[in-house]
């Protein structure tokens, strides 16, 4: 097993943001409460929190619906996070609770991420739906995938929302048909904190971290601040499947006169993995549930040649202001991903070891191998604008991102070091070559959009908007993937995108809403890779979305429950070859299905929770089900939290779905249950406000099934995921 620590660099707005925290928070005056700024609200505000009383249904619900949102969504707060997420849970770890969702880890929690296009979302593919952060979208441009190891820890989470539909027209992103998880930050404390963690668990897993919040700066113009350092470690259930991981975030608020709230969030975040591809039945069989890599140096699936290098970056300067009647949300940003991945050849051992050199001679007995890169960065920015016209509201905005990424993949001999394997001809000159790729790409996305709230009675609002969505492809290839020929070319998708919404307050406690909006999203890089291609006649996937739903929310219940059918076109599905990703395009699909979630106080501290969907995700030329689409998903538990103590005991279940197109991968129903509790000791000390000790069991009852198709070996054998066995995870903190 190998490991490789690097050194963990700020970057240079982290660094500034860092310094001007440091120094005003030594001559900070004492906190209390905070300025009131009107109608304006700082960027990370946790609305999403719901009752403050914990006494109540909204503040034990694992997901609730809203009042006021217009199509379903699954609001997941800041109290669920604290006590049942993973201290290094990535953020589908904690939104696959929710309806309709489902996602494993599997190397333990955080220890990998969800992998064979996961985290799904009503049958969607990651890529299919959008993943923002503060109301900022972001992912690769060349599948609009996302990395969520890389990225944002719970620490850091004031909420998730799931949001399960296209929204109105100011719902921006690539891919708004499929629905959004909206991560929001937390908000730096008003009082002045200082708070180190600490955990521990099963597979040697280890996790310690620092937070400092300022309090409120009445002397700096009431800002406030929080920066949080954490580092974790484990060696995973997979084995020799570790993962180091470092993150630093940082967020700054200020107010600016009476209306403006300017806010500073920086993020950086430092990764080593070793990356199991999956496992065939007879290794399975061989060597256990959690086989992952092996320690042999002559293997293709040593643990020494398939690992990640990771650096990630994510910053943003965010205005909200009311200047008279207008409001004004405006966020520009910044984000990076910078990634070095290595492998063998084929980590499912039927492809024998064997590498060519320049000359054409062959080493029989070297490991073969990839050495592959990807790096790119985005930068963009968000306007949104609102103002009381008439009997309702006008909002207008835009999006407009572009992001440049280059990418390379070679042929590589482990045995002799990592240099050249020859294997690949070059299609102009002839010659012997290692590389299967070596390109230089870029995507600007601009969507600006138009809506008017109208208030048509007390009780009903509607809205009609209209978003106009244009992606731009450039690719400046010397070998571009597929063909390994030189490729220069661009090309422009567009569409208009109108979006109905209705939403009715059929009482103080109920809500009704309808929802009908058109989707789009540009096709995919691979859309390049092939010869000759006429881009003039590749379609973007299009989709018409039509949705119904239902909204209860009281003290005693949150309750709601939905409808949905969405007409697909163009549907993309990915599918893992070894190391590669190729896409099918299997034409039409519909998506419907019914989603319901309920939590229910029962008094004493006690709740009940509850949520089902059924869902249906087929080709429409077949019937066939598209891959990793399971017809029904539900979770069950019970809630304690009274005082000092909390516990819960919560279930997902996922029922059987197929790992591939065609239906011939079945993968059978699962469940998982999971247990969490936490006391919190008040006053622990003359030098500390509390302490707070967690004790969490991951599925309890020690489930190892098959859940997942990894990818298929040289010999087009398929490669599984098993979930990962029972974990036990002991964490503490302490605010001073």
């Amino acid at each position: 097993m190998m490991k490789n620590r690097k050194n963990y660099r700020l970057n240079v707005l982290a660094r500034l943001m860092l310094g001007s925290i440091l120094v005003a928070g030594a001559h900070m005056a004492s906190a209390q409460d905070a300025t009131d700024l009107g109608t304006v609200q700082g960027s990370g505000a946790n609305a999403a929190d719901g009752s403050n009383d914990p006494a109540s249904a909204p503040y034990q619900a694992p997901t609730q619906g809203s009042l006021t949102d217009t199509e379903p969504v699954s609001i997941i707060n800041r109290h669920y996070i604290e006590e049942n997420a993973g201290p290094a849970a990535n953020y589908p770890d904690i939104a696959q609770i929710s309806p309709s969702m489902w996602s494993v880890d599997p190397n333990g929690p955080g220890g990998m991420e969800s992998q064979s296009g996961g985290p799904f979302l009503r049958g969607f593919q990651n890529g299919q739906y959008n993943v923002t952060f503060d109301g900022i979208p972001w992912g690769d441009s060349n599948d609009f995938t996302q990395h969520s190891t890389s990225y944002f820890m719970p620490q850091d989470t004031g909420s998730i929302a799931v949001d399960r539909g296209p929204g109105d027209a100011s719902n921006i992103g690539n891919a708004t048909f499929g629905g959004t998880i909206a991560v929001t930050s937390k908000d730096p404390l008003t009082t002045p904190t200082f708070t180190p963690y600490a955990s521990v668990g099963s597979f040697n897993t280890h996790l310690e971290g620092v937070e400092y919040d300022t309090g409120i700066m009445h002397n700096y113009g009431d800002a406030s601040a929080f920066i949080d350092y954490k580092k974790f470690s484990t060696d995973g259930y997979l084995t020799n499947a570790a993962q180091q991981r470092a993150n630093l975030f940082v967020k700054f608020t200020k107010p600016i006169g009476d209306n403006t709230l300017l806010t500073l969030v920086a993020m950086q975040n430092n990764l080593h993995q070793n990356v199991a591809a999956g496992t065939t039945l007879a290794n399975l069989q061989k060597y256990g549930n959690n086989y992952g890599l092996n320690e042999d140096i002559n293997s293709q699936n040593f643990a020494g040649y398939n690992y990640d290098q990771i650096r990630t970056d994510f910053e943003y300067i965010g205005l909200q202001s009311q200047q008279g009647s207008w409001h004004i949300d405006n966020k520009l940003y910044t984000y990076a991903y910078n990634h070095n991945g290595f492998s063998g050849s084929d980590p499912g051992g039927a492809l024998p070891n064997g590498t060519t050199n320049a000359n054409g001679t062959l080493n029989p007995n070297d490991v073969p191998g990839n050495r592959m890169s990807m790096d790119y960065r985005s930068f963009g920015d968000i306007l949104r604008l609102s103002d009381a016209i008439g009997s309702g509201y006008l909002n207008l905005g835009a999006w407009i991102d572009h992001q440049t990424n280059s990418r390379s993949q070679f042929e590589i001999d482990w045995t002799n070091g990592g240099g050249f394997n020859y294997i690949n001809t070059n299609p102009l000159t002839g010659a012997p070559s290692p590389i299967d790729r070596l390109m230089n790409d870029s995507l600007t996305s601009f969507q600006p959009y138009i809506d008017y709230a109208w208030q048509a009675t007390s009780a009903l609002i509607i809205t009609p908007g209209i978003k106009y969505s244009s992606f731009t492809r450039s690719v400046d290839a010397t070998n571009i993937q597929g063909t390994n020929l030189p490729y220069n070319g661009s090309a422009t998708w567009s569409a208009v995108l109108p979006a109905l919404t209705a939403h009715y307050a059929i009482e103080k406690d109920w809500s009704a809403y309808l929802q009908i909006a058109k989707g789009f999203q540009a096709p995919n890089l691979s859309t390049f890779y092939q010869a000759n291609v006429d881009l003039n006649t590749v379609n973007p996937e299009t989709t018409m979305n039509y949705q119904i739903g239902t909204t209860w929310s009281s003290k005693r219940m949150t309750l709601s429950a939905d409808l949905y059918k969405i007409d697909f076109n163009n549907k993309q599905v990915a599918t893992p070859i070894q190391n590669a990703t190729i896409y099918t395009n299997v034409g039409g699909a519909t998506y419907q299905g019914f989603e319901t979630e309920d939590t229910y106080y029962l008094g004493q501290g006690y709740s009940l929770y509850g949520n089902y969907s059924f869902n249906s995700a087929k080709q429409n030329t077949n019937n066939l089900w598209l891959p990793d689409a399971p017809e029904h998903t539900a979770a069950a538990g019970v809630i304690y939290n009274q005082g000092p103590v909390y516990a819960s005991l919560l279930t997902k279940f996922v029922s059987s779905r197929y790992g591939d197109v065609g239906q011939t991968i079945p993968l059978g129903a699962y469940a998982i249950t999971n247990f969490a509790s936490s006391y919190t000791i008040k006053h622990f000390a003359s030098w500390a406000k509390d302490a707070n000790i967690g004790f969490q069991i991951n599925n309890v009852f020690n489930n190892q099934s098959i859940f997942a198709l990894g990818t298929y070996d040289a010999n087009n054998n398929a490669m599984y995921y098993t979930l990962p066995g029972r974990s036990f995870e002991l964490t503490f903190a302490i605010n001073m």
